[in-house]
């Protein structure tokens, strides 16, 4: 491959680095084409997969600042560049990891940060954002109905006692 190649190789490296908020290295020995395909398939919407050269995602990632892959920049390397959310992006390579064990998640980056596979696996364990978004919602809900009830109390007790009040009063006079 000539030089000019190289360079453009790298370039477009670099732009999908800058674009996605986190990037998975994965090795995928012993994966078909068509296992390949699959992987994109259920990908598509929060990543991109792509087979990179070891030596140009590390230009690469050296020219974004990304520090800690080039340890695992070593064997067949693809990387699946996330745009979307990356707890689904992490889920989908989860999943399809345990349907096809050939596939190995090595480590990546996330806003910038170098995490361990062991950690993108924490990732795929959270629930999604809207999930997340939602219980929080609850939580808000739940406690100003608390809220609310606590201020009408006392003007609900009071009302109680002086109710209870007359009725004393009015069975005294009565007796």
């Amino acid at each position: 491959m000539a030089r000019p190649d190289k360079a453009a190789a790298v370039a477009e490296l670099v732009e999908e680095f800058q674009q996605s908020n986190a990037a998975v290295l994965t090795e995928y020995r012993g994966l078909t084409v068509t296992q390949l395909q699959e992987l994109r398939r259920s990908l598509r919407g929060n990543a991109s997969y792509a087979v990179v050269k070891n030596t140009l995602a590390a230009i690469a990632a050296k020219q974004v600042g990304v520090e800690g892959l080039d340890t695992d920049l070593k064997g067949p390397t693809a990387i699946a560049f996330i745009t979307g959310d990356p707890v689904e992006a992490a889920k989908g390579l989860r999943d399809f990891a345990k349907a096809n064990p050939e596939l190995v998640v090595k480590s990546g980056v996330l806003d910038g940060r170098p995490v361990t596979a062991a950690e993108i696996d924490k990732l795929a364990d959270l629930e999604s954002r809207e999930v997340l978004l939602a219980k929080a919602a609850g939580a808000m809900k739940g406690k100003l109905f608390q809220a609310a009830y606590m201020f009408t109390a006392p003007a609900s007790k009071a009302v109680r006692t002086i109710e209870a009040l007359r009725e004393k009063q009015a069975s005294s006079e009565a007796a």
